[in-house]
């Protein structure tokens, strides 16, 4: 007994408390405990949710209520007016105790969840990744930012995105709001909003980065396919779009060297694609549109009016189309080049 207890004593005198406000939960505070109990510092955290300064004053940190962002003191709200506080690197939405979490402790978090070292580069493509896919998004919503200016009404309403979901987790008005059911409510909003935010992660970590390394390697040897550097060649396929432009973007490729046409396996299908490189991610218009006499002709006719064999089919708008063969899809490319 007298040797457990001094131990015990001193063990629960070690354990951080991280400090929130009581009543309705959001996304971002919910999220913003979960990464902070990600650490190593705040790995095995208590939570205390209430207004009462006093107790938050007893916290090792707290976010989203007390009226404070000072990095040196632990605190982390949003709410005090003059806070303009933005993730930087481009972004400019206002921040809420999510995305100031994340600014601080991202990296720590990624890298760990990642199994990366800290000094990896990779953890800064995925930390800023994950800010531009998930964390911003959940920033706009609490600060009510819409995500577009508009004056017409919206045709459908949305309320299956994440910040919806938990904010359904709270008691309804006719139940009964005694805090350690709240509480208890609030813990699993944390797990809800840290569990997509771990999965959306392991996806970027293991299927779009892995990706992003095919599409910089095709990238870098297109000049080996054609002396043009306008056919680039994938030999597995793997989503390229939005690698293509930011690789674009970071090696300073001009105008007259960016690619026209991507070669590719098809996923299922056992043939091979080629594919128009649009003007931007989202664009249906492309750089140089394959052949507009090619555009809605399949099969032995295509075939005859390319004068290329195996052709399946190209598409009516001309940004895509399909060959049985690698060698019959990069004919097509090299022919629509000098079309």
């Amino acid at each position: 007994m007298s040797q457990t207890g001094p131990a015990t004593k001193k063990q629960r005198m070690d354990v951080k408390t991280i400090g929130t406000h009581n009543g309705t939960f959001h996304c971002d505070e919910a999220l913003a405990v979960f990464l902070l109990r990600q650490t190593d510092a705040y790995k095995d955290a208590s939570l205390k949710r209430t207004r009462d300064p006093a107790v938050l004053d007893g916290c090792d940190i707290v976010v989203d209520v007390g009226a404070i962002y000072d990095e040196s003191k632990r605190r982390f709200d949003h709410h005090q007016r003059g806070f303009t506080e933005v993730f930087g690197h481009g972004f400019s939405t206002k921040l809420s105790s999510a995305g100031l979490i994340y600014k601080h402790f991202g990296k720590e978090v990624v890298a760990s969840a990642a199994g990366l070292e800290p000094s990896d580069k990779k953890v800064d493509t995925l930390w800023l990744k994950m800010y531009k896919e998930f964390i911003e998004a959940l920033d706009a919503i609490d600060n009510g930012i819409s995500q577009y200016s508009s004056q017409e009404q919206p045709k459908y309403r949305n309320r299956t995105d994440l910040s919806s979901r938990v904010g359904w987790l709270n008691p309804r008005w006719n139940e009964s709001t005694e805090s350690e059911k709240v509480d208890a409510l609030f813990l699993k909003a944390s797990q809800l909003a840290g569990g997509e935010f771990l999965g959306r992660l392991d996806y970027y970590a293991n299927a779009w980065l892995p990706a992003r390394n095919l599409v910089l390697a095709g990238l870098s040897s297109r000049q080996n396919i054609d002396a043009s550097g306008k056919i680039i060649l994938f030999e597995q396929f793997a989503p390229w779009k939005e690698h293509l432009f930011e690789l674009e973007a970071e090696q300073g490729v001009s105008e007259d060297e960016l690619p026209f046409y991507v070669i590719y396996p098809d996923e299922t299908g056992g043939n091979w694609r080629i594919q128009a490189v649009p003007v931007s991610p989202e664009s249906f218009d492309s750089r140089k549109a394959l052949p507009e006499q090619w555009r809605g002709v399949r099969d032995d006719e295509l075939s005859k009016v390319s004068g290329v064999d195996g052709c399946i089919f190209v598409h009516a708008s001309g940004f895509i189309g399909g060959n049985k063969t690698k060698e019959g899809a990069l004919n097509l490319a090299k022919l629509a080049l000098k079309m």
